[in-house]
């Protein structure tokens, strides 16, 4: 086997101590953000009763980061990332807190999510510029699928602590101890992590450096399709995953069940990326790209039967896997991304990411509200399924 073609191992990517700093941090915020979000979705759709406003409640952290993507996301090569990322962590204690103890109409709560989300991609992408820079070849896509499994994981945990936590003490103390472990974070940032300065100058205001450097690497035809090939199917498949809690009750599965639902795609992500990053050559990854992508959406299309829910919670399981796609494109991406812009390069990869996981929801919440929530989640299936060709032409 050619070295080139060599899989790392866990250890190899396990030695790099900041890299374990930020798997333990991000695992600890995915559980949060998880709890915050079943916690919110559920207040919502209990005091309103609209599968639209919980499908919003789910996303209105995503489009957000958009404008915070494109307009600052030149900081995260220009600040120390200690600071930078500590900050973020801090500003999300803050809104769960409030989100917890005030109560504020469903409005007021959906634009305060969307406002702290503006600043997500700055410190998401300074923590993803840390570990480039840190591990390189084949240990740098294996430290990326080891942090989906642990996001898949931490997805699974905060999902299970927010059916439990909203059951036993309500929507509203599920808030604040979701506000707890964002800070259980920061602590964890601000005493790991180097204190370590930005190695390449910039010139000019932040928001001017950002804009320019934003429409030069969307301007890169190569880098442009990979961005494509990553925003696309996971916009469709979170504009499906809105729609479980309404989709289980008007199933009519048993109270709690909307929990279930959602976990059942983390655990798929768990298993897909295991297998897929750690059990597979590179060479191979690459090449199932896009036969994964399929994957991913196909068995929605069997979500319009009336399946029991165990066979409903084993679909979403087996697309689930299909995110492991992801993990072909890694390689290729690093590659394309200018040493320079680095940082910028991931935050705008969150900021498409999730700016289109604000606009799934928002599509597909609308579908359903026209149809049903069944047919808009097989509508992202069938969608998903379509992004297999440009999943292709990103790979030549």
């Amino acid at each position: 086997m050619p070295v080139t073609d060599r899989p790392a191992t866990y250890r190899e990517v396990f030695a790099e101590p900041v890299f374990r700093a930020l798997f333990v941090a991000r695992g600890v915020s995915i559980s949060a953000i998880s709890l915050q979000i079943f916690a919110l979705s559920v207040l919502v759709y209990a005091t309103t009763g609209s599968p639209l406003l919980s499908a919003l409640a789910f996303g209105a952290g995503f489009l957000p980061q958009f404008a915070g993507g494109l307009l600052l996301g030149s900081l995260t090569d220009r600040l120390p990332s200690r600071p930078l990322i500590t900050g973020g962590y801090l500003l999300e204690a803050a809104l769960a807190a409030t989100l917890g103890l005030a109560d504020l109409p469903v409005l007021v709560n959906l634009l305060l999510v969307g406002a702290v989300a503006v600043f997500t991609p700055v410190f998401a992408g300074a923590a993803a510029r840390v570990v480039a820079e840190r591990l390189t070849g084949d240990a740098y896509v294996l430290g990326r699928s080891l942090t989906s499994m642990s996001s898949s994981a931490a997805q699974l945990l905060g999902l299970a602590a927010g059916g439990v936590a909203v059951a036993a003490i309500g929507a509203r103390h599920a808030l604040l101890l979701a506000a707890a472990a964002h800070l259980l974070t920061a602590v964890i940032v601000r005493f790991t992590l180097p204190d370590e300065r930005p190695s390449t100058p910039h010139d000019g205001g932040a928001v001017r450096d950002s804009w320019t450097g934003a429409i030069g690497l969307l301007s890169d035809r190569g880098l442009r399709g990979l961005f494509l090939a990553q925003w696309l199917p996971t916009a469709f498949a979170v504009g499906a995953e809105a729609l479980l809690v309404s989709y289980g009750a008007r199933r009519g599965f048993p109270p709690g069940s909307g929990a279930l639902l959602m976990a059942a795609s983390p655990v798929g992500m768990l298993l897909g990326n295991l297998v897929v990053g750690r059990l597979l050559r590179p060479s191979v990854r690459e090449r199932l790209a896009a036969p994964l992508v399929v994957l991913l959406g196909a068995p929605l299309l069997a979500l319009p039967a009336a399946l029991p829910l165990p066979a409903v919670v084993t679909v979403l399981a087996v697309a689930g896997a299909g995110f492991a796609y992801s993990l072909g494109l890694q390689r290729e991406f690093l590659e394309a991304a200018p040493p320079a812009r680095r940082g910028q390069v991931f935050a705008l990869l969150s900021t498409g990411m999730m700016a289109l996981q604000g606009v799934g929801p928002l599509a597909f919440g609308a579908l359903a509200e026209w149809t049903s929530p069944s047919a808009a989640i097989a509508t992202a299936g069938a969608a998903t399924c379509l992004v297999a060709p440009i999943i292709h032409l990103a790979r030549r």
